[in-house]
């Protein structure tokens, strides 16, 4: 067994459940831990297999969210620092790629069919764009009433280069029948605590955009175990619900697939805002699926001190589902007036798109704020919504900085 796969196992199988249980520190070295501050307490930060120290919320299933600073470090988010999602507590910590296969099938194809890393290299016309990464429940910690569900801050989060080839061109060889509703995807991750089978569904035309991809590569190297080794489905704009890790197996069907992950989870309220007033209930939910907009500040944290009266550049990042980021502007008073930030290289519609604007703190509490447009005119609220899962959030952020 390599070094990787023991320390992945120690760490899964031992360490996270004894930071949790406020014990076990010496299962996954001292060193390793650190602490940081957040709305509902102190969080830890460990250093799991090929990845730097990030925050746990939860060990088992591993979910690991970025430290914010990372975000400071370029406009791809580096793999050590990418987040980590599991819905199952059984995952891979080991793959043979030499027997590692991708099974194709279903009810609506006529050719089945089983493709090898090797050949899914090979065989198809490459592709590759920027794409953001981010988790449903993305700064859900910080929804008040709180909801249930990993409390998240705003770092579930990550952009990558992706490479890999389209699903479209993979399901021409299944011969599709015209009786294909919906193609369903499943990993080698497994259930054990209850849930059931993590399988995710997109309609058949969505799959067959040209878009949704077979990754093998993120930012120039193979994907992290922990993000997906050895192929990931890309689902461009969509949230990361539907990119299903170490894909396993991919079927055509011919009626909407209603299993437990896609329904009941994953439903967002089926209105307009996609919203309830706290503490109820929708009276009908839709699936969750792309992206609202979004922009942070994340050059300057809460609480950050300046020297008053000296000019500061202020960097940030704002992405949207996939209209792609039209405007960025900016307030240093709490909202009461709002300037253009610039915006920096446009890496593609799916892609964070970098502004940055100046500031000269004026001595005391300087209230920053940010809010993007993308290119349909769609923007941010100013009071955060309300859904009793905590999915899309998605308000204009404070950041307070303190100038002396």
């Amino acid at each position: 067994m390599t070094d990787f796969t023991n320390d992945l196992r120690r760490k899964l199988l031992l360490g996270g459940a004894g930071l949790l249980a406020g014990g076990g520190v010496n299962a996954v070295h001292a060193a390793d831990i650190f602490e940081q501050p957040f709305a509902n307490g102190k969080r830890n930060l460990v250093a799991y297999p090929e990845k730097r120290p990030l925050i746990v919320l939860t060990s088992r299933p591993p979910q690991l969210e970025t430290p914010f600073d990372a975000f400071n470090e370029g406009i791809l988010t580096p793999n050590d620092a990418f987040f980590v999602r599991y819905h199952n507590a059984g995952i891979p910590t080991s793959i043979d790629v030499d027997t590692y296969k991708i099974k194709i099938g279903g009810n609506a194809v006529g050719v089945p069919f089983e493709l090898s890393l090797q050949e899914l290299r090979t065989q198809f016309k490459l592709i590759e764009y920027v794409a953001v990464n981010q988790c449903s429940g993305n700064g859900r910690g910080l929804f008040n009433p709180r909801v249930t569900g990993g409390q998240a801050g705003n770092g579930m989060m990550g952009n990558a280069r992706w490479v890999g080839v389209a699903l479209k061109d993979v399901l021409a060889r299944a011969q599709l029948k015209n009786t294909a509703r919906q193609v369903t995807f499943n990993g080698l991750d497994t259930a054990i605590y209850g849930g059931g089978d993590f399988v995710k569904a997109l309609d058949v035309n969505h799959a067959l955009d040209g878009e949704v991809m077979l990754a093998y590569q993120m930012n120039g190297v193979d994907i992290p175990m922990l993000n997906g080794y050895p192929v990931k489905l890309i689902v461009p704009g969509y949230y990361g619900t539907y990119w299903v890790k170490h894909l396993s197996e991919i079927e055509v069907v011919d009626k909407p697939f209603e299993e437990f992950w896609m329904k009941p989870a994953y439903r967002i309220p089926d209105n307009d805002c996609t919203c309830v007033d706290p503490g109820t209930a929708p009276a009908a939910t839709r699936p969750i699926g792309r992206f609202n907009v979004r922009s942070f500040i994340t050059s300057l944290q809460d609480g950050a001190r300046l020297r008053a009266g000296q000019q500061t550049v202020v960097r940030g990042i704002a992405f949207d589902g996939g209209q792609g980021v039209r405007e960025v502007a900016y307030s240093t008073d709490g909202g009461a007036n709002w300037r253009g930030a610039a915006l920096g290289a446009d890496q593609g519609r799916y892609s964070f798109r970098e502004f940055t604007f100046p500031i000269t703190p004026a001595k005391g509490t300087n209230d920053l704020r940010v809010r993007a447009w993308n290119r349909s005119g769609q923007s941010q609220p100013f009071e955060a919504l309300w859904q009793p899962a905590g999915y899309m959030r998605n308000v204009v952020e404070s950041v307070k900085v303190v100038a002396a």
